[in-house]
């Protein structure tokens, strides 16, 4: 019978001791909600999230990120909710769309959770930290840039992304700096949605419209890219630049290659969600208070100088 006593004491010790250790090497969970790879840029978000999930991890071993990715907005709300049922302490999100995320992100923040906002805002600013790309800066770097090129004289068509206010923000933007330059004519601005096939039916619009055309500013690389095989199978001589955003691995490469059309891009970084990440931590170790709460990641022009800097083989985006 004393056997058997012993034998259960030190089970019993031996789970304690378990328990313990499970206890103090339980894990911070913050949870991170992206849109799914359907556009270039996301895909870049989404490699970026992953590299960055990796880099946290291994700086921060108290840490575990989990990274969700979502079709459209009603997947994203779902796989939020599943993330809080998860016990996560903090939420980073790009919101695929503002109002059916508000709620979702409302009921976080009941929670307690602490909650990181990415690019896009929500209906409401309940927010502890909003990180975003200068949009503003997105579309006056590029004006800047385009009417450089072509010595503040020419004719210019605009490409624009989905209405939003972030599209609102860059050709505004844009079309200020512009305006600066009074030999320079902005002949038209339509949406090509921020994708390929509608970049490329808008290029081809444009071109047998207009005999003349010095420069489109695209706005998007994933836009240029259809809009250059546009141009292409046109055999226009005509056009000077065509000038994209967002950093994509393919338009960096010619510009890296010193294409005579594609001669720089502008960057919108998908590295953001890493700033968002690391926002989350600093507000965690906060008790809960942002440090920053809000944070705009600065574009820049790649040029074929320094292009190498912005290139990326491995990546998907």
């Amino acid at each position: 019978m004393k056997k058997i006593f012993t034998l259960i004491g030190v089970s019993v010790l031996a789970f304690t001791l378990v328990s313990c250790g499970e206890a103090k090497t339980k894990k911070i969970k913050i949870g991170v909600s992206i849109p799914a790879a359907d556009h270039g840029w996301t895909g870049g978000v989404v490699y970026s999230a992953e590299m960055a999930e990796d880099k946290i991890e291994a700086a921060n071993p108290n840490y575990e990120i989990i990274i969700s990715t979502a079709r459209d907005a009603t997947e994203q709300v779902n796989k939020i909710e599943n993330l809080l049922v998860q016990g996560i302490k903090a939420l980073v999100v790009l919101p695929q769309e503002p109002g059916p995320l508000t709620n979702i992100c409302e009921v976080a923040k009941k929670q307690g959770v602490f909650l990181v906002t990415v690019d896009r805002g929500l209906d409401k600013p309940i927010q502890d930290v909003y990180v975003a790309g200068d949009n503003a800066g997105f579309g006056r770097v590029a004006a800047q840039a385009l009417a450089s090129t072509l010595n503040g004289k020419g004719d210019v068509l605009v490409m624009e992304g989905i209405p939003c206010v972030v599209n609102s923000e860059r050709v505004e933007a844009f079309k200020t700096e512009i305006a600066k330059y009074p030999d320079i004519a902005v002949l038209e601005s339509q949406s090509a949605y921020w994708d390929t096939e509608k970049g490329l039916k808008l290029m081809e619009n444009f071109l047998q419209k207009y005999p003349k055309i010095d420069a489109v500013w695209v706005g998007d690389d994933d836009v240029l890219i259809g809009a250059l095989k546009a141009l292409e199978e046109s055999k226009r001589k005509d056009v000077k630049l065509m000038l994209g955003g967002g950093g994509a691995k393919a338009i960096v490469k010619r510009v890296l290659d010193n294409d005579p059309i594609v001669r720089m891009t502008v960057t919108y970084p998908p590295k953001m969600i890493e700033v968002g990440i690391n926002s989350a931590i600093a507000g965690l170790e906060n008790g809960g208070k942002a440090k920053v709460p809000e944070i705009v990641i600065s574009s820049e022009v790649v040029t074929p100088q320094n292009a190498e800097k912005y290139y990326f083989p491995d990546s998907i985006y």
